[in-house]
């Protein structure tokens, strides 16, 4: 697969007749649906899990997403959905970037970004990074630059 940054995280899946709307294509919603799954999936095998969040009473939340569609996908194609952490202030701000290619061809059919910030659950509101979110997440970034 040809990646816009090495060594990602994936998981693949196949396109099913559900995912298919009106125009006979794949819903964009799907995709959004993929990539928070691909980020959860991400997150886990780093050591943070969902109740780790409930646990810490912090999470990261999405604070602007970009998504880019490049081609189509159809019923029964087989995707490969990739994740990066790529950048964080080490404080309170965190970036993610996705990839979905299409196996059998290797076309790319979508690019996005989250830009992501650390809230308390219980308040909603910003807070700092605690240190197993440092640990998880920060130190795992693919170094792009500075947010």
């Amino acid at each position: 697969m040809d990646w816009m940054y090495p060594k990602p995280f994936t998981y693949s899946l196949s396109v099913q007749e559900s995912d298919i709307d009106g125009l006979n294509h794949t819903n964009n919603t799907c995709y959004v649906k993929w990539c928070e799954s691909v980020a959860w999936q991400h997150s886990s095998a780093l050591g943070l899990t969902i109740d780790d969040y409930h646990r810490l009473d912090k999470g990261m939340a999405l604070h602007k997403a970009e998504y880019e569609y490049f081609l189509p996908s159809y019923a029964n194609e087989e995707l490969v959905v990739a994740t990066w952490l790529v950048r964080s202030d080490k404080k309170l701000r965190l970036e993610r970037h996705f990839q979905i290619n299409n196996i059998r061809s290797g076309d790319c059919i979508m690019k996005a970004k989250w830009w992501l910030i650390c809230v308390s659950l219980s308040t909603g509101k910003a807070t700092r990074f605690p240190k197993e979110f440092l640990a998880c997440y920060s130190d795992h970034c693919f170094p792009i630059g500075e947010i």
